[in-house]
Order: structure tokens, then sequence, then C-alpha cells
């Protein structure tokens, strides 16, 4: 495999100061590509392995430890077997001797004579410890002993005892295990003879003997094999010394288990714990017809050792394995890896500009085919940046003679729909003004012949005799007449300015905002707003916000500015309703929203003066108010219905009892609705109270 790259013609110019912040920013990407690649086949490769290697590893160490465990439950019992058949052939071989004087019946020889060969039979099995021989009647005839005096014809009754009864109804009786003295074991062993007449022999067997077929038993290095009554009393065991202490094993596990007929049966195997505390592992075996258990035992540590080997030879292997895997997949990655960097520099050349740069890999596989796609896709590129400048520049011109064109169009409407607009709000605000400055240009007439009657008046006075009442008088029409002339010049001045605010609808940017934090902020500029104007008013808010309502898409301002007409008109209508009930009314405003899903409700509520039927239908006209003059313009309204329902794409409506309440119930879009219509003569909607303030 080979690879190089190199340039073999003059390079293009250079790209844009752009593409070249691309490329640069290409560039640290690929380092960063190059390492995550080159680690991640490493990686892979040392996983890939590892895991095979770990899953093969496993899967041996499990079937190998089922098959040793298999192993070792085959040979343990096997060894429990064999000690048992051996214990059972030691007592056979007792039996076999013993039956030989029961052949004669006693009337055939002498007493002597079967003295002599009970002695000779205690010479030849040590095991026998004394030897007893009874005739048919259960009467003892002879009695020799290793520990007492021999006895001849001591006519003992022995016809009810269990060694001449069960001899006789089965030929041959094993007694029960007992100690001797405490210390050492004993068994009786009876066996009738094959004529009616021959009687029984009993023995009485010492079963220290059998020591020596349990110590010739081995388990492993370790291990040992025991003999264990019926009673849990242990019957033999290589350390002579618990045999003769008498040892009591039922306190043992295994054997309370195989006593009780649970314990380890045929094939069986399991832990526990000797005598001396040793973690083993145990197999028992019956010994049949002694009722006797055989017992093996080897060593946890010993049983498991050569599991313990092949544990280690196999963590060596897979370390060895690992590390192979980690040389092996540095050298593949870096094969793998060093053309796909001679690529990504390759790429990072022809994005800087140079497209005569070509990239040479011969690695006879997919990246080779790819590098000549990049090469060709080089050679394409730079043919084709020759003309790419006079392309872009003749394209570039036409884009801006396209966007001179726009821009004139674009403003030739904006001025259209500015003079429009201007004429429609020059019309409005003359329309509204006309009355006002009718009465004002009225009122000074009117004004003027009052002052010269004023004037007369007084220079008469001391001719005529008129009284100072008089004077009075027509000073207070004057008073009165100019208070009005104030009213309307305030009501002139308010009409303007809503009729600018009106002209700046849509002002501000829209934006996503709390609606609950739009109402709360609403409610205490109305409320600071109400207390100022009238220090002695208070009402009482109510808020029920749902958490849910969450963020809206509005204009902030315009909002707001509807909410605060809104709750002043509720305030407004609370304290002329307090002016007729006194102070037995308590005036109350309350706000609350509530989540729809798509859109959020708002409802504001207030217990003033309520709204007649026949206002309800006009309240939401521009200019329309039963509001007295300087208090109301009519324009509050009908700008308020303007921005929830034209420029938000809401609705707004009212429910009302006259006297009783006034409800405002606006909801609004959570994604504000666009395109909406700019008709200026507003819905004949049902609105809320008497009127707009500005």
């Amino acid at each position: 495999m080979s690879l190089s790259v190199h340039s073999d013609t003059p390079r293009a110019g250079p790209l844009p100061s752009a593409a070249q912040g691309k490329a640069a920013s290409g560039g640290t990407a690929g380092r960063g590509i190059r390492m995550r690649l080159f680690t991640k086949y490493v990686a892979l490769f040392v996983a890939v392995v590892a895991i095979a290697l770990l899953a093969n590893g496993l899967f041996e160490v499990f079937f190998y430890y089922r098959e040793h465990k298999a192993s070792l439950i085959r040979v343990q019992h096997e060894q429990a077997e064999a000690a048992a058949a051996k214990i059972g052939q030691f007592v056979k071989e007792i039996e076999s001797q013993l039956g030989w004087t029961t052949q004669l019946p006693w009337s055939g020889s002498s007493i002597e004579q079967r003295r002599f060969d009970a002695l000779r039979l205690l010479r030849q099995v040590p095991a026998i410890t004394e030897l007893a021989q009874v005739d048919s009647t259960g009467k003892e005839r002879l009695r020799v002993s290793r520990l007492a005096m021999d006895a001849l014809d001591s006519g003992i009754d022995l016809s009810a005892d269990p060694k001449f009864t069960e001899a006789v109804a089965h030929k041959v009786y094993y007694g029960p295990v007992y100690f001797r003295r405490e210390s050492e074991p004993y068994m009786t062993l009876a066996l009738a003879g094959a004529r009616k007449d021959a009687g029984v022999s009993i023995a009485e067997v010492n079963l220290k003997l059998i020591w020596d077929v349990v110590s010739q038993i081995k388990v492993g290095e370790h291990g040992h094999a025991y003999v264990v009554g019926p009673e849990g009393r242990l019957i033999a065991h290589p350390d002579i010394s618990l045999v003769l202490r008498n040892t009591d094993m039922s306190g043992l596990p295994q054997v309370r288990a195989a006593l009780a007929g649970s314990g380890t049966v045929p094939g069986a195997l399991s832990e526990a714990r000797n005598i001396q505390g040793q973690q083993v592992l145990t197999a028992s075996a019956p010994i049949e017809p002694l009722h006797w258990t055989m017992f093996v035992e080897l060593p946890v540590e010993e049983a498991y050792a050569a599991l313990y080997a092949s544990l280690q030879r196999l963590a060596i292997v897979l370390l060895a394995a690992s590390i192979f895997a980690v040389l092996a997949g540095i050298f593949l990655a870096r094969r793998m890896v060093v053309p796909i960097q001679a690529l990504r520099s390759g790429a990072e050349r022809i994005g800087g500009g140079d497209f005569s740069q070509r990239i040479s890999i011969r690695t006879g596989d997919e990246l080779e085919g790819l590098a000549d796609q990049f090469n060709d896709m080089g050679a394409r590129l730079q043919e084709s940046y020759a003309d790419l400048e006079n392309k872009v520049e003749q394209r570039t011109a036409e884009l801006r003679q396209s966007l001179n064109d726009l821009r004139t169009a674009q403003n030739r409407l904006i001025q259209t729909e500015k003079l429009a607009s201007l004429g429609q709000l020059t019309a409005g605000i003359a329309h509204e003004i006309k009355n006002p400055l009718n009465f004002v240009n009225n009122f000074s007439a009117v004004s003027t012949e009052l002052i010269d009657e004023l004037n007369e008046t007084l220079r008469s006075a001391a001719l005529d005799g008129k009284t100072k009442e008089e004077v009075e008088e027509l000073t207070g029409m004057l008073r009165g007449n100019l208070e009005k002339v104030v009213q309307h010049g305030r009501r002139a001045d308010s009409i303007v300015r809503n009729m600018l605010l009106h002209s700046r609808e849509g002002s501000g940017e829209h934006r996503a905002v709390d609606i609950n934090a739009v109402v709360e902020e609403s409610l205490n500029l109305a409320y600071h707003g109400a207390r100022a104007e009238r220090p002695a008013f208070n009402v009482t808010l109510e808020r029920a916000f749902d958490p849910a309502a969450g963020m809206v898409d509005i204009y902030p301002q315009e909002i707001t500015r509807v909410f605060l007409n809104l709750i002043s008109n509720g305030f407004y209508a609370a304290a002329k309703r307090k002016e007729t009930e006194g102070d037995s009314f308590a005036p109350t405003l309350s706000a609350t929203t509530k989540d729809l899903g798509g859109s959020v409700e708002i409802r504001i509520r207030d217990n003033g003066t309520g709204i007649p039927p026949e206002v309800k239908e006009r309240m939401f006209n521009p200019f329309f108010t039963t509001k007295p003059a300087g208090e109301g313009t009519g324009l509050g309204l009908s700008m308020s219905h303007d921005i929830i329902v034209k420029q938000h794409g809401g609705t707004i409506d009212v429910n009302t009892e006259p006297g009783v309440f006034t409800e405002f119930i606006v909801t609004l879009p959570r994604a504000m609705a666009t395109g909406g219509t700019t008709d200026s003569t507003p819905d004949s909607t049902p609105g809320s109270t008497l009127g707009g303030k500005s």
C-alpha cells in the first residue's frame, strides 16, 4: 500500500475569507475525527477479540467447573461406597469365622471341645472379645472372654433376649453399637446354626479394629473417611482418639441429614464443616445391613485446587491475548486510518482553494476509488473556477438591480399606505374635534355679550340702583360657562392624544411573555392610578391565575393598554355605584386567567353599575361614550377591540347585568395570528362598560 498527496499543476486563486474560514474549521474538525477514528478502531478490535476470548474463557470455566464437580461427585461417592464395602466385608469375615461354631449340635461333642474351638476363634479373630454359645432352648452353655473368666454351663436364660430371638428368627443378628467403659465401641453379632438343635453363637465384637480399615482409605492428600452409627456416635475414624472419647457427631449438618434420610444420597455432594471446623466437600454411603453410614470428606481447597489452577492459566491466556489484540488493533488501525488521513488532508486543500492538488492512494480497495473521485472533483472544480467569478459578478449585478426595484416599489407602497392612514386619521380627528371647537367659538361670542352686559350693569348700578346680588348672578353665569370651556378643551386634547396612540397600533416588537405577569402588572398600575385620582376610593382586588396559562406571543405594550383600559373602566363603574349606594357597598374587581390549550382566557369582572342593552350594542364604536365631557373620548374600547381582534387574532366579549356586574372575556392565541384585517370600522361585537378611557 502506498499513498501520497501532491500538486502537479499551478494552484487556483484563493477562496473568499468565508470559504477559508470553513476550510480551517474543517481542518480542526478533521484532526479531532482522526484521533477519534484511530481510537475507535483500536477499541473496536480489542473489544471484539476480548469479548470472544472472554466468552470462550467463561464457557470453558463453566463447563470445566461442571465437569470437575461431576468428577468430584463420582470419585467421592465411589470412595464412600468402596469404604462402606470394606467395612461390610470386615463384618462379613467375622460372621464367616463365627459360622463354623454353629455347625454341630450340642449332643455331638463335649463342652470342652467347644471351649477349645471358641478359644481358637478368639485367637484367629482379634476383633471378637467374647464368645457365648446358647443351646436351642436359650440356655447359655459356654462363654469365653478376653476380659473375664470363662463360664461353663452357667444356665443363664437368654430365650427372651433379642440376641437369641432375632438370631433364631433371621439366622443373624447385628446388635446396636455400644461403648464399654464409655470409650471403646462394641457390637453384638449373633449367628444361629443351620440345624434347629445347633443353638446360637453370640460374639461381642470390638469395633476399634475397624480403624485399620478406615485408616487405609485415602481421600486425596488431606481427606479422610469415618463411620457413624445410627445414633450419631463415631464408630471409626483415622484419629482413634476421637473414637475412644465416644465422640458424638450428630451435631454436624451432614451427619444429621444422613441420619434423617435426606442427606447426601448416591451421587450427591455438598459443602459442610467437619468436626475440626474446616470447610470440606462430603459424601456418604450406607453400610448395610448394619445401618451405619460411611462418610468421605475432602477439604474444599484441595478439591478445587485444579479448578483454581485452570482459572489462573485462563487469566494468563486472556491477558496475553488482550495485549496481542491491542498491538494488532494498533497496527490494523494505522493501516486503515492513514489513507483516511490522506483523504482528509486532500479535502482540506481542495476546500482551501487548491484545486490542483491530487491524492495518491494505492490500497486496492474502496479508499483508492474514493481518492480517484476526489481527484476528478478537483479537476472539474479547477475547470469551472475560471468563469466562476464572471458568473458571480453578473448574478450580483442582477440581484442589485432587483433589490433596487424592490426598494422603490416598497417605498411607494409605504407612502401610499401612510397617506391613506393619515387621511383617515385626519378625518377622524376633524370629525370629533369639530363639535368642541364649535362650542368654544359660540361660547366666545356669548361670553363677550355677557361681559358687555356685566360692564353695562356695573356702570348703571349706581344710576339705576341695581343690587349686588344681580352682579354676583351674572358673575356666576360667566364662571360656569368658562368651566365648560375648560372641560371641552380637555376633551379635545384627550381626543388628539388617543388618535395619535391609535395611529401607532402594532408598535414595538411582539415576543413571548408570561400572561399572568402582564395581568398582574396592569392591575397594579390601574389600582395606583385610581387611588391617585380618588384617594378616598378603596377597591378590593381579587386574583385567580392559572399557572398553566404560561407564555403567550403578543405585543406586550398593546395588551397592557387593553388591560389598563378594561380595569380602569371597572374602577370607574364601581366608583359610580359606590356614589349611589354609599358606605354599604364594597367595590371589588377580579382578574382570572385560564389555559385553553392553544389559547388563554382572561376575565376582568367588576361589581359596578353594569351596562344597559342599548349601550352594549354600540360600546365598541369609535368615539362612543356615555361619560361626561373631559372624562372619556370613546376610543378606549374601540382600540382595545382592534388590538385584540385585528392585531392579535383573538376575541373580546362581555357579560353584564345592569346595576350588578360587568365581565370582559378576552381570548388570545398562544401564537399571534398574522395577516389580520385592517378595516377601520370595528365589528358590532358586544362590549363591556360605558365607554373607553384613554
